[in-house]
């Protein structure tokens, strides 16, 4: 097994991954990005990337990721990562992918001096939950997550 940063080929896979997360999170119909979203996001024709992104491969065949983005604590007055989506394909869960993928953003903010690596999980969601505990994180439910789309959004910035 390998996790490496991904590449411009890797973008079909991640796609891949993205929905069927989206069905293991019972929101099947819920994706709506393209490959050309997940590329311009990842590996811009100009300027940086505003999203980075890790796989997980197995025989040469992409099998988990992790899609991220940075942050930054006014607090603490540095970056972190926040961990958009992370995922490894069922049959593959177990096998240590997912810990790895994990175990590389941790490096990576120890590396750059980053002070949080973050992330949500569903609450209904007990593998996971009792996966993150495993490895020492700790859930921050002391917080409410907030959201605003759709006409909402269009109200409130039109």
């Amino acid at each position: 097994m390998t996790i490496r940063e991904a590449t411009p080929d890797d973008v079909p896979a991640i796609l891949e991954l993205v929905r069927d997360l989206a069905t293991y999170e019972k929101e099947p119909d819920a994706v709506r990005a393209t490959e050309q979203h997940f590329t311009a996001a990842l590996f811009p024709a100009q300027g940086s990337p505003t999203t980075f992104a890790h796989v997980a491969e197995v025989d040469g065949e992409v099998v988990g990721m992790a899609v991220w983005y940075l942050t930054f604590s006014t607090w603490t007055g540095v970056n972190g990562i926040w961990l958009e989506d992370l995922f490894v394909q069922p049959e593959h869960r177990g096998s240590g992918l997912g810990r790895e993928l994990l175990a590389t953003l941790a490096r990576t903010c120890v590396e750059r001096g980053y002070q949080r690596l973050e992330w949500w999980v569903l609450d209904w969601n007990e593998p996971s939950i009792g996966f993150y505990k495993s490895l020492s994180a700790v859930p921050q439910d002391e917080w409410t997550v907030f959201r605003m789309d759709g006409d909402e959004l269009a109200d409130l910035g039109g």
